[in-house]
C-alpha cells in the first residue's frame, strides 16, 4: 500500500506542477508579454495600422474599427474569421488546422481570432469588409417568445440607419460584467425585415452560462445602451425563383422571419414549406404569425413539428425535423434548402436534403456554433 500512496502522491504533485505552470504560462502570455508597436498592412496599402502587438489579429482589427465576420465570438469554432497573411504569418496553429483546408493553408489563408500579432504584417481582405460598421442603439423592447427565447428590438442611433439582406447577422456586444472581464461579441442573425431601416431584431435563445445569452437575460433592460456591428454574412435568398425548403430549429427562427416578411412586404409568391422544430409545445413561437403568412402568401407552408416523448395534444408532425423533411419532401431535385440552427442540425440536414436530390450547391447556410 505505501508504494501505491506514493505513486498516487507523485502523480498529484506532477499533475499539479502542470497545472499551476500552464496557469503562470497563461497570465505571462496575456499580461507580461509586450510585443510592442505592430504594423498591420492592409489589401497592399489600401489601409495601415500602427497597433500595440499581444492580441489575437481577430481582436486588434476590431479595435481599429475593421470588422472581420466571427459568428462564434473568437472562439475558434466557426472558421469565418478567415483572412490571408502574406508576410509575417506566424506557424499555423494546432487549433486552425481542423478548419483549413490543405488548399487554404498553401494559399497563407489563417483564421484570425487564433493568430496572435506578436510582429508587422501584411493581409488581405475581402474589400466589402471596410463597409461593415459599428453601431449603438438603444433597446426599445425585450419580449420573451418562449420560457428561453427572447426577441430583442433595437432602435439605431448612431449611425440611425442600417442596410442589410434578410438572412444577414449582426455581432451584439456584451460589456464587461461580473466575472467577464471584458467586452465579447456574439453573432446573432437579424429577424427584422430590411424595410425598417432603423430598428434591428434579434432572437435569442439562452445558453447555460453564455456569456452574452446571460447579459441578455439577467441584466439587459429596455432603455438600455447597446453596441453592435454588421451587416456580416452570405446567407440570403437566390434569384432563381426556385422552390425553396427552410429547416430551422429554436433561435434559428430569426433569419426566415426576416425574409418572410420581406417576401410579403414585396408579395414575392415563390414556392416554399417552413420546417420549424422544437421539442415541447412551450418551444414554439410566432405559430399565428406564419399562418397569417400562409394566407397572404399561398405558395407558403409552414410545418411545424415537436420531438419529444410527451405532447399529448398535439395533432401536428412529431419527431426530429431531419425526420419529418424525409417524410413530407419526395422529390427535391430542383429545389433549394436554406438552413438556420445548431451545427449538428444542419449536417444532418444537408444530407437529408442530398438524398432527396439537391446538390450541396443550391443548399445554403450559416453555421453558428
Amino acid at each position: 500500500m505505501g508504494g501505491f500512496s506514493f505513486v498516487l502522491i507523485s502523480t498529484a504533485v506532477v499533475a499539479a506542477t502542470c497545472l499551476v505552470s500552464a496557469v503562470v504560462l497563461l497570465i505571462a502570455e496575456r499580461y507580461l508579454a509586450n510585443y510592442g508597436p505592430c504594423t498591420i498592412d492592409i489589401n497592399q496599402g489600401s489601409k495601415k495600422l500602427e497597433v500595440q502587438g499581444g492580441k489575437p489579429l481577430l481582436a486588434t482589427l476590431m479595435q481599429q474599427q475593421i470588422f472581420i465576420p466571427s459568428a462564434c465570438g473568437g472562439r475558434g469554432t466557426c472558421a469565418y474569421c478567415k483572412v490571408t497573411i502574406t508576410a509575417g504569418a506566424p506557424p499555423i496553429a494546432p487549433t486552425e488546422l481542423t478548419l483549413l483546408t490543405e488548399e487554404e493553408q498553401k494559399k497563407n489563408v489563417r483564421i484570425s481570432c487564433q493568430v496572435k500579432v506578436r510582429n508587422d504584417l501584411a493581409i488581405r481582405i475581402p474589400e466589402h469588409l471596410f463597409l461593415v460598421k459599428q453601431f449603438t442603439g438603444v433597446v426599445e423592447r425585450t419580449r420573451d417568445l418562449t420560457h428561453d427565447i427572447k426577441e430583442l428590438r433595437i432602435r439605431l442611433v448612431e449611425p440611425n440607419a442600417i442596410e442589410f439582406t434578410p438572412g444577414q447577422y449582426v455581432q451584439l456586444e456584451a460589456p464587461a460584467y461580473g466575472d467577464n472581464p471584458e467586452p465579447v461579441y456574439r453573432a446573432y442573425s437579424i429577424s427584422s425585415p430590411p424595410s425598417d431601416r432603423g430598428h434591428i431584431e434579434l432572437i435569442i435563445r439562452r445558453v447555460p452560462n453564455g456569456i452574452c445569452t446571460t447579459w441578455v437575460f439577467t441584466r439587459l433592460k429596455e432603455g438600455d445602451e447597446v453596441r453592435l456591428n454588421g451587416p456580416y454574412g452570405e446567407f440570403r435568398l437566390t434569384e432563381s425563383g426556385a422552390e425553396m425548403v427552410w429547416i430551422a430549429g429554436g433561435s434559428g427562427m430569426a433569419p426566415f422571419w426576416s425574409m418572410a416578411r420581406h417576401m410579403r412586404e414585396h408579395n414575392i409568391q415563390r414556392p416554399c414549406t417552413y420546417f420549424f422544430g422544437a421539442v415541447a409545445q412551450r418551444d414554439l413561437f410566432l405559430i399565428d404569425e406564419f399562418r397569417d403568412l400562409e394566407k397572404a402568401l399561398p405558395s407558403f407552408r409552414f410545418v411545424p413539428a415537436l420531438s419529444g416523448a410527451e405532447n399529448d395534444g398535439w395533432t401536428g408532425e412529431k419527431g426530429l425535423i431531419t425526420q419529418v423533411v424525409e417524410r413530407r419532401v419526395n422529390d427535391g431535385s430542383g429545389k433549394e434548402g436554406y438552413l438556420c440552427g445548431s451545427s449538428g442540425m444542419i449536417d444532418a440536414s444537408v444530407k437529408v436534403l442530398k438524398a432527396k436530390g439537391i446538390p450541396e450547391s443550391r443548399i445554403f447556410y450559416d453555421k453558428f456554433t
